[in-house]
């Protein structure tokens, strides 16, 4: 048990929001959380996994395949 459980003022530092985003992903149960009491903590590897889930990797286009827009 080496893992560091973070805070949620600390996850909304992490991802450069606000800490009402944080909440809203334990409120609808969108990351892992402990509950240590009355206080709430987020693993860094759930931290870690819900960043890598969410990524979304550059498409890579040729020169001249490019299409208009409508």
């Amino acid at each position: 048990m080496n893992e560091r459980y973070l805070s949620v003022v600390q996850v909304a530092e992490l991802l450069g929001t606000t800490v009402r985003f944080p909440r809203r992903l334990i409120e609808e149960r969108r990351i892992t959380f402990v509950k240590v009491g009355r206080h709430v903590r987020i693993p860094e590897s759930a931290l870690s996994a819900y960043i890598a889930e969410h990524t979304v990797q550059p498409v890579s286009v040729r020169p001249g395949v490019l299409r208009r827009a409508a």
